[in-house]
């Protein structure tokens, strides 16, 4: 008897941080990882063209008003480069977006860093560093959403995407996309279809869908809806979303 009270006192004192932590936690609509594709096949002025995209569409007035549209009427948001295994940046840690002035923000520090991530595909790795990020961050949001954006589905090194997704997926955080198909940002790979790779490999979660950016000039129109049905927790009626 002694004993199983012994273990019963031992359990809760490793319970109470965790509690405590919960009980602190800020509550908001939804915790977001922008996790963006800075591998060999991105030099640093496509970064840079990247960067200008998202900081377009966090400031985009129908964005804001998503963001206020929701229950608590705020967002935690962070920006994180992935290249290979080991190989992520956090570009901007997170942040609680609320407002167009807390959007500007986020927007001016998103383009002051250098660009710190490179390599080959590691996109199972990125996925489990992006997990990682949200479980240890001081936020309870309703959804939880990680934004993959890439010009490949295909892994090169680190840990397999399957087992990597699942993981993520298995935790409630639910996977989309963005395939980069800009011919001078990026380019289509060849021998197979980038959108439902995917669709296959790569989101998921319930209402999990990927966007297309198909040209230089939809980037930055391709990452604000992408955001919009995000923030608003909107399910488009297919997985794949292209621009009309």
């Amino acid at each position: 008897m002694v004993r199983r009270w012994l273990c019963f006192l031992i359990a809760m004192v490793f319970m109470v941080p965790t509690s405590l932590s919960a009980l602190n936690a800020e509550e908001l609509d939804l915790e977001l990882v922008l996790l963006a594709d800075a591998t060999g096949s991105i030099d640093t002025a496509e970064i840079r063209f990247q960067r200008q995209g998202y900081a377009d569409a966090i400031t985009d007035p129908a964005v804001i008003s998503a963001i206020k549209g929701n229950i608590y009427g705020k967002i935690a948001v962070t920006y994180i480069e992935w290249g290979s295994v080991g190989s992520q940046d956090v570009v901007v840690d997170w942040m609680v977006i609320d407002g167009p002035e807390t959007a500007q923000t986020f927007a001016t520090r998103l383009m002051e860093p250098p660009r710190r991530a490179f390599g080959s595909n590691a996109i199972g790795d990125a996925l489990l560093f992006a997990k990682q990020r949200i479980d240890s961050n001081t936020f309870q949001g309703l959804r939880r959403v990680i934004d993959l954006s890439a010009d490949s589905a295909t892994n090169f090194n680190g840990p397999p995407i399957g087992p990597a997704r699942q993981q993520v997926i298995d935790a409630g955080i639910i996977i989309n996309g963005l395939a980069v198909l800009c011919r001078h940002c990026s380019g289509r790979p060849a021998g197979y279809d980038l959108e439902a790779a995917f669709a296959q490999r790569i989101i998921g979660g319930p209402g999990s869908f990927v966007v297309t950016a198909d040209s230089r000039e939809t980037f930055a129109d391709a990452v604000r809806r992408k955001l919009i049905l995000e923030i608003a927790g909107i399910t488009p009626k297919r997985r794949i979303v292209r621009l009309d």
